[in-house]
């Protein structure tokens, strides 16, 4: 997506904790997202959520302080 830019996974935390976010698994699936919480996530730790992400292909991109998982570049 135009004006994301790849971030690591510790600088997502950073950003994470300024605005409440946790890293989750939704519920029956092996797809992970940041979230406030709720009834569809599992709340994981970050050491899993950097391990998902390799896993799967995946990175962190933010813009504007918005951020977005994504397939790695």
């Amino acid at each position: 997506m135009a004006g994301f830019e790849k971030i690591t996974v510790e600088k997502a935390r950073g950003i994470a904790a300024k605005k409440g976010l946790k890293p989750g698994r939704v519920i029956g699936s092996d797809m992970v997202h940041l979230t406030k919480g709720g009834n569809r996530f599992t709340i994981i730790s970050w050491e899993e959520f950097a391990e998902v992400l390799e896993k799967r292909g995946l990175s962190v991109y933010e813009y504007g302080g918005f951020m977005k998982i994504m397939k790695a570049k």
